[in-house]
């Protein structure tokens, strides 16, 4: 099968797995395990932070973060369609007494004027005062947009001025990066907390993190063991996470050119399904709207080729190309998709 459900579904190379093997260990609760250290300091002075937090998935990472920026009742904003407002499963207000509210922006993408306009710090007694703002970058939902830099630096400056604090989603910044050029260090200049995910494009097969001060991160890893996430020797998944980042990131650049020639081929066919400029990384939204046949029925007609994808929406396919994903595999999805995609809109 041709997995193009997400790029969560990569397999551990042979090199990633000798290194789990041989990585030393020892009890993280207790601090002991030396490779999980060493991760830690490595991913922090990456994005120039003061210390890093290991923890299994990206969504522990985000929740560990705002509940360190927004207190019981108060509130953060975010874009609709962010994972941590409709992926998490209400995880902020089930675990913290987070209150959100959210903006809506075309394919997620960051506009600075949008957050600043709804956020309502200060509120007094009578109305929920928003406390942080949250930005995802890259945007899933939104089809991978690389969030601009520019809105991102606006955003901070005015936002400081409010005494709001910022918080980034960045699961898949790698691929931010590679796509924008900006660097590690630019990105988290901007913001109190950050999280990154390793098993998002990097074909590590675990392991996220959360970035901020050495004081919230402190009172984040006692959340950590609280929320039944505290683990022992986890030196070989963060070798596993220390691999990905060493060989993984700069081939990046090939899943979005992958991504690209999806996108053009449904383009070519149903131009607009989707527009191959407007995907900037590894995921592909088509947008199915007005065709007779559901997203779901072509999702099966793809299995029954060998091929699988999302389905986001009754009108909404979702295709997320990574390491395990071939450029001869995308041909063949080529050959077979875009026949699909026309004929569910001919007559």
């Amino acid at each position: 099968m041709i997995d193009l459900r997400s790029d969560t579904v990569t397999k551990p190379s042979d090199e990633m797995r000798a290194a789990m093997i041989n990585a030393p260990v020892g009890d993280d609760v207790y601090g002991d395990d030396p490779s999980a250290n060493a991760l830690e300091e490595r991913v922090s002075a990456l994005f120039g932070f003061e210390a890093g937090l290991f923890t299994p998935t990206g969504s522990l990472a985000n929740q560990l973060a705002i509940r360190q920026l927004v207190k019981p009742g108060e509130e953060l904003i975010t874009e609709t369609f962010s994972h941590i407002v409709r992926a998490e499963l209400g995880a902020g207000a089930a675990f913290s007494g987070i209150t959100t509210r959210t903006w809506e922006s075309p394919r997620g993408a960051l506009r600075a004027s949008d957050p600043l306009h709804i956020a309502r710090p200060d509120s007094g007694p009578y109305q929920v005062s928003t406390t942080a703002i949250a930005v995802e970058n890259t945007h899933n939902f939104g089809g991978g947009t690389v969030q601009s830099i520019d809105e991102i630096r606006t955003l901070r400056t005015e936002s400081l001025k409010l005494g709001l604090t910022m918080h980034l989603d960045g699961a898949r910044i790698w691929n931010a990066h590679i796509a924008s050029g900006v660097s590690f260090l630019e990105y988290g200049k901007y913001f109190d907390t950050v999280s990154v995910c390793f098993s998002k494009g990097l074909g590590a097969p675990v392991g996220s993190m959360m970035l901020s001060t050495k004081e919230r991160i402190a009172s984040a890893r006692i959340w950590r063991k609280r929320y039944g996430a505290g683990m022992r020797q986890i030196g070989m998944l963060a070798a596993a996470a220390d691999f990905a980042l060493t060989h993984n990131i700069e081939r990046l650049s090939d899943d979005h050119e992958n991504a690209k020639s999806l996108a053009r081929a449904i383009h070519a066919v149903a131009p607009h399904v989707v527009n191959p400029d407007e995907v900037d990384t590894n995921i592909v939204i088509l947008d199915l709207a007005g065709s007779h046949i559901s997203a779901s029925d072509i999702n099966l007609a793809l299995k029954s080729a060998g091929i699988l994808a999302s389905t986001v929406g009754p009108t909404i396919l979702r295709l997320v190309t990574h390491l395990d994903v071939s450029s001869d595999q995308i041909a063949k999805v080529n050959s077979v998709l875009p026949e699909l995609v026309q004929r569910a809109f001919k007559s």
